[in-house]
């Protein structure tokens, strides 16, 4: 038997640079190399699209993701490279940003 594919998910311009899947939800979120980070179901259906904080947004201050975790409760949690994070629920709305000078892996 060969494995094939559930779903192909479309929808980012650049490389992706990080991924989370939520089963309980059937969520899959991911993020590119020039953002925005973008929320599929299991099927490939994209569902949204999560933008940063607008103080932050803007040629010269590109959100670039680095991590993503997805929670069951439906909150997904998003560091960013320049030392930001964000939560999200998994209707798009931004609930929380913190910035840190730490360097996060």
């Amino acid at each position: 038997d060969f494995a094939t594919p559930r779903a192909v998910l479309t929808g980012h311009d650049y490389e992706i640079t990080c991924a989370a899947i939520c089963a309980e939800l059937g969520l899959v979120i991911s993020g590119s190399k020039e953002g925005p980070c973008l929320i599929h179901s299991m099927n490939g259906d994209l569902l949204r699209t999560l933008e940063g904080p607008e103080r932050l947004q803007g040629p010269e201050c590109c959100l670039r993701p680095k991590l993503i975790q997805a929670s069951r409760e439906g909150h997904c949690v998003i560091y960013y490279e320049n030392g930001l994070f964000c939560v999200f629920s998994v209707n798009g709305r931004l609930q929380a940003t913190m910035e840190t000078d730490d360097k996060i892996r």
